[in-house]
C-alpha cells in the first residue's frame, strides 16, 4: 500500500472509533481482519497514523480548523511524519486509494496556522477542561508536559527476576536498541519509533516465550516497587486487570507469601493465566468473586488499588 491507501485506511478506522466508541486496538484488529491483503508493514503504518492522530488530536485538528477523522489524519502526518501540505498532496495525487487531496480551504488553514501560535491547551494536546488540572499538577511547565505526553511512547519491559536478570535480557534484545530503564530497577526501554516504523515484535522473542520478561510500562513497575512487597507477605491487587503489577509483586516476593489478584470486571483477568504459566509465578491466587475477598479482611499486609 502507498501512503494514500494507508491514510485512507487510518481515516476509516478513526471514523469507526468515533462512531462506535470502541477501543483503538479492537478497531484496528477488525480492519485488519476485513482487509487481509494488507501486509504487516501496512498495518503497522496505519496503526501509527491512527495513534498519532488521537494523541495529537487537538493540534492536528487545529491546523485544519476541525477535528474530523480526515482532518486529524492529515494533521497527524503533518505533525509527526515530516510531511508538508505540498508533499502530502504530491504523494496522494494519482493514487486511486487515497482520500481526496487537501482542498484550497484546508491548504489556506494550514498555511495560516502554526502550532506554536495556538492556544495553550492546543499546544499541550489536551481538552480545554483539563487545562486547570494540568496547571495544578505541573505548574508553569504544564504545556510542555502535555505536549510531551502526546509524543510517541517507548516500549517498556519488566525483567522477570524469577527467571532472568536485566543484563541477560538486554543481551537477548541487543538488536532492538533496548536500554536499562532510568528508574525502574528491573525495567528495560526500547526507544520510540518514527514515521512508518514498527516496534520489534518482542512477544515473538524466545526470551519472552521463556518468561524472562513482560511488557509493562515503567510507571506501573515503579508503583509495584513502591508498594514494598516482601517475601512471606499477604498482598491484594484489587484492580489487577491483565495482571502486570500482580506478577511484579509476586516476583518481588520471590514466590513466597501470597498475591491475591481481583478485578471487578472478571473478563479483564483473562490474560493473567497465560502470563502466570509463562513466568512461573506460583504464589498468585485469582479471586473473581467479591465474596471471596471477605475472608481476607484483617490478614492482608498490602492492598494495591
Amino acid at each position: 500500500m502507498r501512503l494514500g491507501g494507508r491514510l485512507a485506511a487510518a481515516i476509516e478506522v478513526l471514523e469507526d472509533i468515533g462512531r462506535r466508541h470502541r477501543p483503538v486496538a479492537d478497531a484496528l484488529k477488525d480492519w485488519g481482519l476485513s482487509h487481509r491483503f494488507a501486509g504487516g508493514g501496512d498495518r503497522a503504518a496505519i496503526g501509527n497514523i491512527v495513534y498519532d492522530a488521537l494523541r495529537r488530536k487537538r493540534s492536528a485538528g487545529w491546523l485544519l480548523g476541525e477535528d474530523s477523522p480526515r482532518a486529524i489524519g492529515f494533521g497527524a502526518l503533518l505533525l509527526e511524519w515530516n510531511q508538508t501540505a505540498q508533499s502530502l498532496n504530491e504523494a496522494l495525487d494519482g493514487d486511486k486509494f487515497a482520500p481526496p487531496l487537501l482542498n484550497d480551504d484546508e491548504l489556506k488553514a494550514i498555511a495560516d496556522r502554526q502550532v506554536n501560535d495556538a492556544p495553550p491547551a492546543v499546544r499541550a494536546d489536551i481538552p480545554d477542561w483539563c487545562e486547570p488540572l494540568f496547571e495544578q499538577a505541573f505548574g508553569a511547565s504544564w504545556v510542555d508536559e502535555g505536549a510531551a505526553l502526546a509524543t510517541r511512547p517507548p516500549l517498556d519491559l519488566r525483567v522477570n527476576t524469577l527467571k532472568a536478570d536485566r543484563n541477560k535480557v538486554l543481551a537477548e534484545l541487543a538488536e532492538t536498541g533496548a536500554k536499562a530503564a532510568r528508574i525502574a530497577p528491573h525495567g528495560i526501554r526500547i526507544p520510540p519509533i518514527a514515521g512508518d516504523g514498527r516496534h520489534p515484535n518482542v512477544q515473538a522473542e524466545p526470551a519472552f516465550q521463556k518468561g524472562w520478561f513482560e511488557v509493562q510500562d515503567e510507571g506501573s513497575q515503579i508503583a509495584a516497587t513502591l508498594a514494598g512487597a516482601e517475601a512471606g507477605m499477604q498482598v491484594l491487587d484489587f484492580c489487577a486487570g491483565a495482571g502486570g503489577k500482580t506478577l511484579a509483586l509476586s516476583a518481588a516476593m520471590d514466590n513466597r507469601g501470597q498475591v491475591f489478584a481481583h478485578d471487578s470486571e472478571k473478563a479483564r483477568l483473562a490474560p493473567i493465566f497465560d502470563r502466570i504459566r509463562r513466568s512461573e509465578n506460583r504464589n498468585v491466587q485469582i479471586v473473581t468473586k467479591p465474596t471471596e475477598l471477605r475472608p481476607l479482611a484483617g490478614h492482608i499486609d498490602i492492598v494495591v488499588v
